[in-house]
């Protein structure tokens, strides 16, 4: 391999292992694995530009033409000219798809989901910096300047994840950024000739030629990422080092940013609701007149593992001033505000803070956090409720059957977070879902079908005393027993909705408490309680109600008609007020600061883009592409091979007299191996006069080509035996001619077979074997030394 294509896949490596840094930013690491071979061929026709070669700019142009057509094939194809030409319309696509990615950027939270804008995002931006990068360390071959756009990945992967790009990822992209340094280094090295590294070896022992220089700046690199990585811990005034603690607490860092892991609160409640003492928790004083859904939550569970729910790892900040409006609640829905006073219990100490949903506004003293994606707060450092005095202001959303029945379809991450279920759920549960909602014309209908089926029709009973239960058939057999108490309920109802394709979760919290003679409301043990949240676009997360004896039926799930089992849809749920909305819509409240927080309201389905899934997705048509590719390359790769390793052979040579020699000894190489090809094979035993005597006489060569055969042997002897070799000019032309002179002697089917299956392509096994012996004698010498014991000197 030559040193600039060594220099140009290092360079690839570097940008690749940079990349790395992102992988924090996202839930799924696929975007990487198709980023590989993108990268891959941007390097690859990079290369081929420079062998032909093409000048600077027009490399650079290849370069990023080729890029556009890749991308163009994975995100654009449906809109290319013959599927692959970029056009007017794919510009106008990607364009799209990048804004709809920055929405999503600043919509979700660390961890996003990985939506085609976001990946676009990412794709796009690696490739823009390796060709950076390539173009920087190969084309101009200044390695050092092309640290920039690398350290610009980082840094953009470092701040988006608040640093939680690590030191490990520090240490990838140093690593590879030091790599590509030490190949540039290493092919100017090589440019200069012969490296003098102190005294000359002794007799037998080869030269050490560059290796020296290497080692050094190997030494020197491992030097360097040692004290990046050792030193801000070493110094008191240098905070925040790579390898520096987050922090403590449930929300890890300094207060403004962090993540809160996943705790699971049912063991509380399974305890709250089995206690002999049923102590008050909360009081509560509140201005609304109906209390029916003063449902006050905790957290949600939206992590299912076939087993149990359990909230998942989710990124924490500060508490806003303002929450912002909720995911997924638009404009036309109906809602009030309900301000509420909490007071907790002095001996009731609990990480989250209990609050009605959707929360608008909260005052709260002490420690606390906000989660974006659940609506929670969370106690940062020990902080709990205990004896805790806060002040909530919430929304009151009163939708109608008719806007829940003709809600459209969800955003395509949210719909794939909240519909997952583990293969290990047993099929009976989406059986029976399906059973129970046969005939349902919407989503909304299946969930009334179902609540109405856990809470009155299906023979079910509440029994605080049934065990959660473990495994994967858990669910199954409160299916079948038919008792339990709202754990089962909520986890049964949320994992067939899920079955049915509607976005689920489960909330923990307290059901209304009960009104006291002074007008405030009590909330005790036995009042927690835990029920399924189905997301509906439009509305947002909605609460259901399976649980018998439990809670309160949601009004717009009730049915006004005897007989049925469904909602009136055109009448609003009952308590709703004609009064303006409390607060504006997702699109006029939410500023870039409150997307950041995750709880925008979400676009319409039409609002974001969609693929037809029916066709054949961008990595087969990328299989296919290649596929195409290689079916004729297999063939002709004997034959490509060899004109490469002819063009090696032949090539120029250092102007010295090392250069000199090694170009002649590569040009008797091509020699014979050109005679193998036409059906003379080598034989090492002869001395080179010998070998081109008998290569003249085989091959029938006229005088000419037998003159230029004997030319080239004695300038092998010369450099093989002379004291003082006299370099011999024409080597590669007397070659050439002496081709010509084999090709002339033989028949049509031994010049073919010489085209496109020469024998001496055998090498490329004989090269392989022999690296792998050597492989393994280097594993087999280092074995004693691993073995020896650490006080025996060697």
């Amino acid at each position: 391999m030559s040193g600039r294509a060594r220099l140009a896949l290092c360079a690839a490596a570097a940008t690749l292992m940079t990349s790395c840094a992102l992988l924090p930013l996202v839930a799924a690491p696929t975007w990487l694995f198709q980023l590989v071979p993108l990268l891959a061929v941007q390097t690859g026709v990079g290369a081929a530009a420079r062998r032909v070669p093409l000048g600077r700019p027009l490399t650079v142009a290849a370069q990023a033409l080729v890029t556009l057509v890749l991308l163009t094939l994975v995100f654009a194809r449906q809109h290319a000219v013959a599927g692959l030409v970029p056009g007017p319309d794919v510009f106008r696509y990607l364009a799209e798809l990048l804004r709809q990615g920055a929405d999503d950027v600043g919509r979700y939270a660390i961890p996003a989901p990985l939506t085609d804008g976001i990946t676009l995002m990412l794709i796009g931006g690696v490739l823009v910096i390796g060709l950076l990068v390539d173009v920087l360390a190969v084309t101009f071959r200044s390695a050092a300047p092309a640290g920039l756009p690398l350290l610009a990945l980082y840094s953009v992967a470092a701040g988006l994840s608040d640093g939680g790009a690590g030191w490990l990822w520090f240490l990838v992209a140093a690593a590879g950024y030091l790599m590509l340094l030490l190949a540039e280094s290493r092919d100017r090295l090589a440019q200069w000739g012969r490296v003098f590294g102190g005294a000359p070896p002794g007799p037998g022992v080869p030269e050490a030629g560059a290796v020296a220089p290497v080692r050094t700046g190997r030494r020197i690199g491992a030097v360097a990422l040692g004290v990046a990585l050792v030193v801000p811990l070493a110094l008191p005034a240098m905070h925040g080092g790579l390898l520096d603690a987050a922090g403590t607490g449930v929300g890890a860092g300094n207060g403004d940013g962090g993540t809160i892991s996943a705790v699971n609160p049912l063991v509380s409640l399974r305890d709250n609701l089995n206690t002999n003492d049923d102590r008050q928790v909360l009081t509560l004083r509140t201005d609304t007149s109906d209390i029916s859904d003063l449902y006050l939550r905790i957290v949600s569970l939206d992590e299912f593992d076939g087993t149990t729910w359990t909230p998942a790892q989710r990124h924490i900040v500060g508490v806003p001033d303002q929450l912002p409006t909720p995911v997924g609640l638009g404009p036309d829905v109906k809602r009030g505000t309900v301000r509420t006073l909490v007071r907790a219990a002095d001996w009731y100490a609990q990480n989250w803070l209990p609050m009605p949903y959707p929360p608008s506004e909260v005052k709260a003293g002490g420690r606390w956090r906000y989660e974006p994606v659940g609506m929670t707060l969370v106690g940062d450092r020990g902080q709990t409720t205990r004896g805790a005095s806060y002040q909530v202001t919430s929304l009151d959303v009163q939708p109608t059957a008719q806007q829940l029945a003709a809600a459209p379809q969800p955003p395509a991450a949210l719909q794939s977070e909240y519909t997952k279920v583990p293969s290990s759920l047993p099929k009976v549960v989406e059986r029976t879902a399906r059973q129970i909602t046969a005939g349902a014309d919407s989503h909304y209908e299946e969930a009334v079908k179902l609540q109405d089926w856990f809470a009155v029709t299906g023979g079910f009973q509440y029994d605080t005393s049934v065990k959660v239960g473990h495994g994967p058939g858990a669910i199954a057999n409160f299916l079948k027993q038919k008792e339990g108490f709202c754990v089962h309920f909520s986890f049964t109802m949320a994992a067939m909705a899920r079955t049915l394709g509607i976005p689920a979760r489960v909330a923990v919290g307290f059901a209304p408490g009960t009104v006291q003679a002074d007008g405030t409301i009590a909330v005790s043990q036995r009042d927690a309680h835990a029920w399924p949240e189905l997301y509906f676009e439009g509305v947002g997360w909605t609460r259901f109600e399976p649980t018998p004896t439990r809670g309160t039926t949601p009004s717009y799930t009730q049915s006004d008609t005897p007989g049925s089992s469904l909602p009136e849809e055109a009448l609003p749920s009952k308590g709703a007020s004609s009064a303006p909305s409390a607060s504006a819509s997702a699109s006029e409240s939410c500023s870039s600061t409150l997307r950041k927080l995750q709880a925008c309201g979400s676009p319409s389905a039409a609002a974001v883009p969609q693929h037809d899934d029916s066709g054949t997705h961008w990595w087969g048509w990328l299989l296919i592409a290649l596929g195409a590719l290689l079916v004729p390359a297999v063939p002709l790769a004997p034959l490509l091979w060899r004109k490469r390793v002819r063009a090696l052979r032949l090539g120029g040579h250092a102007r010295t007299p090392e250069g000199a020699a090694v170009h002649t000894l590569a040009a008797w190489q091509e020699l014979t191996d050109s005679a193998w090809d036409h059906g003379i094979p080598p034989d090492e035993s002869l001395t080179p006069r010998r070998a081109a005597d008998r290569i003249v006489r085989l091959g029938r060569l006229d005088p000419a080509a037998g003159t230029a055969v004997h030319r080239l042997a004695g300038a092998v002897e010369q450099v093989l035996y002379a004291p003082s070799p006299r370099p011999a000019a024409g080597a590669a032309e007397d070659v050439r001619r002496v081709t010509e002179g084999l090709r002339a002697g033989v028949g049509t089917g031994t010049r073919l077979r010489a085209l496109f299956l020469p024998r001496s392509s055998v090498r490329v096994l004989w090269a392989a074997s022999a690296r792998w012996s050597a492989l393994r004698s280097r594993a087999a010498a280092a074995r004693p030394a691993l073995r020896r014991p650490s006080g025996q000197r060697g």
